[in-house]
């Protein structure tokens, strides 16, 4: 059974915030380079706001607060192999990266409010361009650079985290 240490928790809630800061430098270096126009936290913000100043604001927070509880699950991916080498890291962020940009990024128009879908279009409520398969419709390096991004974070945890202790 593992057994959560205080350090452990620590340090997952750091490195965790490093790890996230990593991958929206990543994220936003690639927009603000053109790359790219998706934008996690301003997606989760508009769930809850169509104030686009708040939205941002809003998501950056859920954001931040998001990475915590996946460095947290990748901490347990970790742990439960028994292994936390860089490159376990890398893999397992590059399985996220792809699910979020296969699976969630996809359906996430008929979830969110402010999103338009592909099938209908744009409304006076739903503005938002719909991300589409692998968030082409945010840019053709969205998919690389979202990939990347996720790999990053992951290799930063599975390489800054302590082992866990089993008992």
């Amino acid at each position: 059974m593992h057994v959560w240490q205080p350090e452990a928790l620590s340090q997952t809630a750091v490195w965790g915030l490093v790890a996230t800061a990593a991958l929206s430098v990543v994220l936003q270096g690639s927009q603000g380079l053109g790359l790219s126009r998706l934008s996690l936290p301003f997606l989760i913000g508009t769930l809850f706001t169509g104030n686009r100043d708040r939205a941002t604001i809003y998501g950056f927070t859920f954001y931040i607060v998001g990475g915590w509880i996946f460095a947290f699950m990748y901490y347990l991916v970790f742990s439960s192999v028994q292994l936390h080498h860089w490159w376990l890291g890398a893999l397992v962020g590059a399985l996220h990266g792809l699910i979020l940009l296969v699976v969630a990024l996809p359906i996430l128009p008929h979830m969110h409010p402010r999103i338009a879908t592909e099938f209908d279009g744009p409304t006076s409520l739903r503005r938002l361009e719909p991300p589409g398969f692998m968030g082409l419709n945010y840019g053709r390096a969205t998919p690389f650079s979202t990939v990347i991004g996720h790999m990053i974070y992951g290799a930063i945890l599975a390489a800054a985290l302590p082992p866990a202790t089993w008992h």
